[in-house]
């Protein structure tokens, strides 16, 4: 099974050399992630879904690089995946950027120990490997610091807003000293008071206005189990009837059993459904659903005008609208939901586009949820029914 983020089931343009990268991918991933906890500070105690995280999808990104006739320049070109990676290493992790480096060395270190004697790798190959982790490593840690930039803006304009109290016990204070009789110095001392009083107020209220990010908090989920092929099935049902003769829905799927929320899930399903059929090229979509690792892939593919690579982090921000293709009325905030419904569920998001490769929009989020959501039960102890 293909799990690059382009989501090409049928392996279309790869290389000898880059299928058996692929067949070496859960031997990569099960030496990375013994290396990551025994060397990795911090890593010891995550769950092996947020551990694991975006890098089977890179890994097979990486094959697709390898082989000469695939579009792919390298492993992180055309994807926000390495993105999406910084992303939850900063929402869901200890993490600092030393450990987010060191595991991406750590990765080039499992892929040299376990392709060495079982594939032909000359220094070409190892030359897209190379700049393949050097590119999402940047990605990633360039994620990464926005968000905990994001987190420390919060926080400040938090303690700002906890600073309004004292300020307004400073106001009264000041009016009741301009109320003592025959105090001028009391007086004049009180209207200073007041008057940098009101502007310190003033300014807050900006600074308060400046960091407030919409949509930062988790969404509300009702986690219920179910099998995710019978959501891609109603959905490519419901679109089939409805969305145009000329378009034809393709569900590919894996019976894949879990924990989310099936209406969040559905409507962002249709969110990028919806957009495909806007922004297509009126030919196929696929809707995929496939699971590794613990985590869920689930997808929407279409042909068509790809998106400029500038833009694909952009899109995600809550009511950013593209002017580009098509455009129409935009993106609107659609893709922000669907981020916001992939980050609650405890994972992510990417897109995937080029000329060659079409439009792939990306959820992967955990198979199962319960732990990273609020509220939701815990997962059954070892040895008991879930």
């Amino acid at each position: 099974m293909i799990l690059a983020t382009d989501q090409h089931p049928d392996g279309r343009g790869l290389s000898p050399v880059a299928l058996q990268f692929i067949a070496l991918r859960d031997a990569v991933m099960d030496r990375w992630e013994r290396e990551v906890r025994a060397r990795v500070e911090g890593a010891g105690d995550l769950l092996a879904p947020v551990l694991t995280n975006t890098l089977p999808a890179f890994l097979d990104n990486i094959a697709e690089a390898l082989s000469p006739d695939h579009p792919r320049r390298h492993g992180a070109s055309g994807t926000t995946s390495p993105s999406a990676h910084g992303d939850e290493r900063a929402r869901m992790t200890p993490f600092g950027p030393d450990q987010v480096i060191h595991e991406y060395q750590i990765l080039r270190e499992a892929i040299a120990t376990e392709t060495k004697g079982r594939i032909a790798l000359d220094e070409a190959h190892w030359t897209i490997i190379d700049r393949s982790i050097n590119a999402a490593t940047r990605e990633a840690i360039r994620t990464f610091t926005r968000i905990h930039d994001d987190l420390r803006r919060k926080v400040a304009a938090a303690l700002s807003h906890d600073m309004r109290t004292p300020l307004a016990v400073i106001d009264y204070g000041a009016q009741v000293i301009s109320l003592a009789p025959d105090l001028d110095v009391a007086r004049r001392t009180a209207s200073r008071i007041e008057e940098n009083s009101a502007r310190l107020k003033t300014m807050m209220s900006d600074l308060l206005d400046a960091l407030t990010f919409q949509g930062a908090a988790k969404m509300p989920l009702r986690l219920t189990r179910f099998d995710v092929r019978d959501l891609v099935g109603e959905l490519c049902e419901q679109y089939g009837q409805g969305a145009g003769r000329h378009i034809r829905f393709e569900a590919d799927s894996d019976s894949v059993v879990g924990f989310w929320c099936r209406d969040a899930l559905r409507r962002s399903v249709e969110n990028l459904v919806n957009n495909a059929i806007k922004y297509g090229n009126g030919g196929t979509i696929r809707i995929a659903a496939h699971a590794t690792r613990g985590r869920l892939m689930l997808s929407v593919h279409n042909d068509g005008n790809p998106i400029p690579e500038d833009r694909h982090d952009r899109i995600f921000d809550y009511l950013h609208r593209e002017g580009g293709v098509a455009a129409g009325d935009g993106w609107g905030v659609g893709l922000p939901f669907v981020k916001a419904v992939a980050d609650s569920h405890g994972g992510s998001v990417s897109v995937d586009s080029g000329p060659d490769t079409g439009t792939t929009f990306l959820i992967d989020v955990p198979v199962d949820s319960r732990p990273f959501v609020d509220g939701a039960p815990r997962p059954a102890a070892a040895g008991q029914s879930a």
